[in-house]
């Protein structure tokens, strides 16, 4: 059997399209053949040190607090602190582990403090394959924007890449990123994934009547469909400000929290739709299919993006997209005028222009046949390159099984 070391700044239950695909890949691993352990930072108090989630047995380190908010402006200050933290902590962690186990790989997921933890490790053993997986779509510029700390440390997080084996990057947006580091090494594009089934399949009506109920969706309601973080980078203030250049019975639901819902609730206010905007908080991953079958064009014009998974759940339960042609969307999202060498799989907007967002809208609305064409190639798509029974024998073929040979 062989070990791995996975190194994460969080992990369940506060969940991302990172945690999600650390889960989707080691549940799909054979227990036999891999055994996966977890650094994480702890956070909640009341969660416990040592939990099995899944196949992975995780190690929650770090202060806590009390059910604590764990976004950047409301994290408390001993979380914070835990986070600053956490390359030291994971690394101590990670070599008690290690004395016991012997990990034939470590694992960093995003390059952030977890994997400084990981490449403090990889110096004090060298021989042990250290993977970074990368799924943030912010350039380099744009990180050192937000961290301005890591204009001054600009060598040592360079080291974050330079000392990796391989890298796995979900795009081919990201692959590029890594070469305007300076990697020179084996980087592997593997993308995100979904599950095809789950999201596919028939949700039961009185689910889909009780969901019309609680939105007040009349029989004439198109429901544009969002799910996300709270956050300005992901384009729902663009989505509202797109409301006014749609007819009235065109509404928008908003599933997920963050911290910029109240600036959320003010714009649509501002701009007169606030009856239009309907924030259904956050919406647990298990319960998404229902919300995407109520709903009839799902519009994420992301300023960034690294992959995107919400897309591609969106294809696979049959739904329309409109999108921005940024990060790693490219690499599955064709337009019917812009990609006009492939079967198109949704419909493209401006970035940050409401006007291209109704506009988009509007294609949809009016052209019955096109929709039908593009759901009908987008589900294809999504079953048959991006369903996690695909992409897992990938990362195991091309990552695992190549880099913990002895």
């Amino acid at each position: 059997m062989k070990r791995i070391l996975i190194f994460s700044l969080t992990y369940h239950p506060y969940i991302g399209g990172a945690e999600v695909a650390i889960k989707e890949i080691t549940d799909r691993i054979d227990p036999a053949e891999y055994a996966f352990d977890m650094i994480t930072l702890r956070f909640d108090r009341n969660l416990p040190a040592v939990e099995q989630v899944g196949n992975i047995m995780v190690h929650r380190v770090g202060f806590t607090a009390d059910a604590p908010q764990i976004s950047d402006r409301r994290m408390p200050l001993q979380c914070k602190l835990a986070k600053i933290l956490f390359p030291f902590t994971s690394f101590f962690k990670a070599a008690s582990l290690n004395r016991k186990n012997k990990y034939d790989m470590i694992w960093a997921m995003m390059a952030n403090y977890a994997a400084f933890g990981a490449l403090m490790f990889k110096y004090t053993h060298p021989r042990t394959p250290y993977l970074l997986e990368l799924q943030d779509g912010n350039s380099l510029e744009q990180v050192k924007g937000r961290q301005p700390i890591l204009r001054m440390m600009w060598p040592l997080y360079r080291r974050l890449y330079l000392k990796a084996d391989v890298i796995k990057a979900i795009s081919r947006f990201i692959e590029k990123l890594t070469r305007e580091v300076g990697y020179e090494g084996n980087v592997v594009v593997i993308p995100n994934a979904v599950d095809t089934t789950k999201f596919s399949a028939q949700v039961a009506a009185e689910k889909l009547a009780e969901l019309k109920r609680r939105f007040d969706k009349g029989p004439d309601d198109i429901f544009l469909f969002t799910a996300s973080r709270l956050v300005l980078s992901r384009g729902v203030e663009d989505v509202i400000r797109a409301l006014p250049h749609l007819p009235a019975h065109v509404k928008f639901l908003v599933a997920g929290d963050g911290q910029d819902r109240h600036k959320l609730e003010e714009i649509a206010s501002k701009e007169g739709v606030q009856t239009r905007v309907i924030f259904a908080g956050h919406v647990g991953h298990a319960d998404l299919p229902a919300y995407f079958k109520v709903s009839d064009i799902f519009v994420r014009p992301s300023i960034i993006e690294g992959f995107g998974n919400a897309f591609v759940e969106a294809f696979a339960a049959g739904i329309p997209v409109v999108a921005t042609p940024v990060g790693g969307i490219p690499d599955f999202l064709f337009d019917p005028i812009q990609n006009p060498d492939h079967k198109p799989t949704g419909i493209f907007c401006k970035v940050q222009d409401p006007g291209s967002i109704a506009h988009a809208v509007q294609q949809y609305i009016g052209n019955p046949q096109l929709t039908q064409q593009i759901v009908a190639n987008a589900r294809s798509l999504a079953i048959e390159k991006y369903d996690w029974d695909i992409i897992t024998p990938a990362v195991e073929r091309e990552i695992f099984a190549r880099y913990t040979e002895k």
